[in-house]
Formats: structure tokens, C-alpha cells, sequence
């Protein structure tokens, strides 16, 4: 179904009568919507983050969102609760057009049907092809007033990942990238912890928390020899990328010590040995073998579509030069968060080496963009 074949309605964002009192209107539920849907952020992954309401006579009667992957969908664990309740004369509020197909879960459409239901308020289209305008469809057919587009954007921004995922087969790229002044992430010895500090690291772990996997390479491993892991705040296990052509990880390096070494996973071309790849299966490592590009190097795109058919949503890509490089020449991101540090090496490794830009106007630039401070960090965060 198009999306130019669905009503949108618009309502501003609060509503005033005539004696001057204030009443809650549709943005005002679906607001509430969005912050139940934040809730389920880092677990629900590759589904979408959706958030339920239903509301009777202005009063919130019961909610829900999706707190796992596999688990209940929203509009169930809102519903659930209400069997037995005269439900004709409630509005359910939710951020995402409602399933109309067998998954991990039955179809949430059919429950909101026989549950009596008589008004759905969505906030925008699945765009899903089991899903996109079919559940609309079916809601309407059964007699269901159903209107779309309200807090549309906010909708859309809430589950950028999904979207991406769904439409593209690609997951959603974050650049994670932390340098000082003079745009370094490494002094010319190579050395690199810590350029920011406490506050900045835990927002790291923070953004590691909110997608699937992190990605880095080689020469991070090696130079580093990080765990890639989120640490000190409650979190589903990621899975670890390394972009390793000639498969150079030492194998002592911790990401294949590990006790889930089954989520790392190196990614390599015919050059590598196949004696050191059996090595790293041995430790309980993943190997890919890709093909390269044309410079010699691993073919990014092919790489993230790998990704995708695997169910990996999105990424966050913390280094190196090259990698970063890699990633911006080849406009493989979405999004790029940069940690710059009041420090200045002077000389040492640059983040983000020649992108081939010669006229300022072929500059890489941002849509949408904030500056905040992280302890004595600023952060520049954002989208393509």
C-alpha cells in the first residue's frame, strides 16, 4: 500500500477551548507513546521500538511496549490486561502501524479487532511489505476508525534503525569517533587511551547499548586490543566486527578470549592463511570471507549487506583512520558522533584521512545536528 493512499491527519500540539482550559488531544497520548516505545531501545533490535495506549474517556486504561525481540508487541501487552472491558468507546494509541502477519507473535491486528476496539490513532506506517498499509487496511474493513501521521516525524526518528533496515537491507551506520583539537585519535606512537575522559567513556558504553554490533579495524585491535563490549550498564550481547584483509589478529588478542567469542567475528579475503583461520574457528570465533574492492580493500557496501542478511540492524563503527575513511568516502553512514577533546598532539594519527574533496561545496554535510558537552568533551552529533 502507498503511503500517498493513506489519510494523514494533523493536530496541533495541544488544544485550548474557549474558556481558556487546556484538554489532552492525540499529540498529547502520543507523546506518552514515544516514551514507552524509548523503553524497549537496545532489545528489540531488529524489530522496531513501539509503545501502547488506550484511553477511555481521557484516561489512560492500559499500556504497553515491546520490551524483547520475540517478546509480546505493544498493543498485546496493552491489551491483555482489558479482556472483559466495555472497549467500544476507547481510542489505542500507538507509534507504529500494528502487525497483520504470523511472526515470532500473532498478528497484533486481529487481538485489537476482537477486542473491541472502535478507534486506532498510528503514528506512521510499517513499512515492512508483510506489513505497510495492510494492517490500515484491515483495521478500517473491520469498521476500526483508524487515522496515520500523527507526530509522524517523531515517529519516524524514534525508529530510524528499523527504517533503514527494512527499506535499504542495510543496518544503520553509526561513526563513533573521539579526537582532540586538532583532529587526532592517536599520538604518532600510536597511543590512544584515554583522549576523553570518565563522562565521555560512559556515554560510549550509553551508544554501544543502543545498537547490535561495533566495528572496527585491524590496526585498532591490534594497537588497542579491545573487548568491544558495553560494560557497567544492563545490555544485550553485541556482536564484533574486524575488518582484517590478511587476518593479522593476534591470537591472544582478548576479543577471541571472550566467553562469547561466538559473537566476534573477523572478516577477511582470500589472502588470509587458512591455517591461521582455523586457529581463530578453534577459539569459537566467526570468520567471513569477503570479496575485495577495487583498492584492495574489503568492499564495504557487500560487507553491510552481509550484515543485514544476518539480522545485524546497525552498527557503530569506532575506528581507525582507514576504517572511518572507508566508511565516509563510500557515504556508508547515517549518523557520526564525534568526542573532541581539549587537547592538541600537534602530529600523530589523523581520524579521517583524503576523502578526495577539493571544492568546498562537495563537503560532507549534516541534515540534523546538535553540540552538547560530555564532561570536558564537546559532542558533535549528527545525521547525514
Amino acid at each position: 500500500m502507498e503511503e500517498e493512499d493513506i489519510k494523514y491527519v494533523l493536530f496541533s500540539p495541544e488544544r485550548i477551548d474557549f474558556e481558556g482550559f487546556f484538554y489532552m488531544d492525540d499529540n498529547f497520548y502520543m507523546k506518552k507513546v514515544l516514551s514507552l516505545a524509548s523503553m524497549g531501545r537496545g532489545y528489540v533490535s531488529p524489530n522496531p521500538m513501539v509503545g501502547a495506549l488506550i484511553v477511555l474517556d481521557g484516561k489512560i486504561i492500559g499500556r504497553g511496549f515491546h520490551k524483547v525481540f520475540g517478546g509480546p508487541h505493544a498493543e498485546i501487552e496493552a491489551l491483555y490486561r482489558l479482556k472483559g472491558e466495555c472497549l467500544d468507546r476507547a481510542t489505542l494509541y500507538v507509534n507504529l502501524e500494528p502487525c497483520c502477519h504470523f511472526g515470532k507473535t500473532p498478528p497484533c491486528v486481529d487481538f485489537i479487532i476482537q477486542s473491541g476496539i472502535k478507534r486506532v490513532v498510528i503514528g506512521t506506517l510499517d513499512p515492512n511489505p508483510l506489513v505497510n498499509g495492510k494492517g490500515v487496511r484491515k483495521l478500517k474493513s473491520a469498521g476500526v476508525a483508524t487515522e496515520v501521521g500523527i507526530m509522524k516525524e517523531e515517529c519516524l526518528r524514534l525508529n530510524e534503525v528499523y527504517f533503514k533496515f527494512i527499506t535499504k537491507k542495510k543496518p544503520f551506520v553509526v561513526l563513533k569517533i573521539a579526537q582532540t583539537i586538532d583532529g587526532r585519535i592517536a599520538t604518532k606512537e600510536f597511543h590512544s587511551k584515554w583522549i576523553t575522559g570518565k563522562e565521555s567513556l560512559k556515554m560510549v558504553h550509553k551508544i554501544r547499548k543502543e545498537y547490535d554490533s561495533i566495528l572496527v579495524g585491524i590496526n585498532t585491535v591490534i594497537k588497542d586490543d579491545p573487548e568491544l563490549t558495553v560494560r557497567k550498564i544492563k545490555s544485550r550481547k553485541k556482536k564484533r566486527f574486524i575488518l582484517d584483509t590478511k587476518c593479522r589478529i593476534p591470537l591472544t588478542a582478548r576479543l577471541l578470549h571472550l566467553n562469547d567469542s561466538e559473537n566476534t567475528v573477523i572478516i577477511t579475503t582470500e589472502h588470509a592463511p587458512e591455517n591461521k583461520i582455523k586457529k581463530i574457528k578453534d577459539l569459537g570465533a566467526e570468520i567471513w570471507t569477503m570479496p575485495e574492492s577495487r583498492e584492495g580493500d574489503l568492499d564495504i557496501e557487500k560487507v553491510l549487506l552481509r550484515m543485514a542478511k544476518r539480522g545485524v540492524a546497525s552498527v557503530v563503527v569506532e575506528g581507525g583512520k582507514k576504517v572511518f575513511t572507508s566508511f565516509l568516502k563510500r557515504g556508508e553512514f547515517d549518523r557520526v558522533v564525534t568526542f573532541i577533546a581539549p587537547k592538541i598532539f600537534g602530529s600523530g594519527v589523523e581520524s579521517v584521512g583524503d576523502l578526495g574533496i577539493v571544492d568546498i561545496d562537495d563537503a560532507i554535510t549534516f541534515r540534523d545536528f546538535k553540540w552538547y558537552k560530555s564532561g570536558s568533551e564537546i559532542v558533535f552529533d549528527g545525521r547525514r
